[in-house]
């Protein structure tokens, strides 16, 4: 989505805003004993009370309206059963539609008391989204935001996962431009429309390189090796004078 009007940007602050609300809500809702299941349902309640659906939901039949994922899992881990413990790491993804709109973030949370190397992954997750950030501005390639995150990760001793991309958002959950990398990608061309809307979203990990299918072929990925690993993400547009960041919470 390229966007055309102060109308249309208005309505992705506005969906944009519930996604990250909802994260902070369910953030302080975390406490051991907890299942994601019940962490889900207080993410599902704030979605519907601002008249938002889930995205992953309408779009795809995810069976639930959040992504929570927790330590070893990686992405898109399906609320059921699992009890959350302290020191547990754990990420809340949350896309959702509302008025034909779409926003998308996520942010990793650790439940105290956790341990000093996962404090300094959560410190350094967000200092990697920063470091994408800084490359977001009209005109500019999206290579140099994998360069800038690979720069980062690499100087911190640091993996990034290679096979979950960023991408364009907007009208759809998924939209052009595909598979905008993280990492450094040589073979990545494209220059940042003015006014495009897309995701940065890398996930950094303390040895893992790959997302992988769990054996029971749920929807939940896997740190492959197994290793700890954060995902921050905002949804942004490109503009002249850099990013604009959709997805703040009050």
């Amino acid at each position: 989505m390229v966007i055309s009007s102060e109308d249309e940007l208005e309505k992705l602050r506005h969906i944009g805003k519930i996604c990250a609300n909802t994260i902070q809500i369910m953030a302080k809702a975390m406490e051991p004993g907890m299942t994601t299941r019940e962490l889900d349902l207080i993410g599902r309640q704030n979605l519907e009370a601002h008249g938002a659906q889930s995205a992953p939901e309408v779009c795809y039949e995810f069976p639930g309206a959040t992504c929570i994922s927790i330590n070893e899992e990686v992405a898109h881990g399906v609320p059921g059963d699992r009890v959350i413990a302290a020191g547990d790491l754990i990420n809340i993804d949350v896309s959702a539609v509302k008025d034909g709109y779409f926003g998308d973030t996520g942010a990793s949370f650790g439940l105290a008391p956790v341990a000093q190397k996962t404090a300094r992954l959560l410190r350094d997750g967000k200092r990697a989204l920063t470091a994408g950030l800084t490359q977001v501005k009209s005109g500019a390639r999206y290579a140099a935001i994998g360069d800038s995150v690979g720069k980062f990760a690499k100087k911190n001793g640091y993996t990034l996962i290679r096979n979950l991309a960023s991408h364009g958002v907007g009208l759809s959950l998924h939209d052009e431009p595909e598979e905008i990398a993280t990492w450094p990608d040589r073979r990545e061309k494209r220059l940042m429309q003015d006014g495009q809307v897309f995701t940065i979203e890398p996930f950094l990990s303390l040895g893992a390189t790959f997302a992988d299918d769990g054996d029971d072929g749920a929807w939940t990925l896997y740190s492959h090796p197994r290793a700890l690993t954060v995902q921050f993400e905002h949804t942004v547009v490109a503009s002249r004078n850099g990013p604009v960041i959709l997805t703040l919470p009050d």
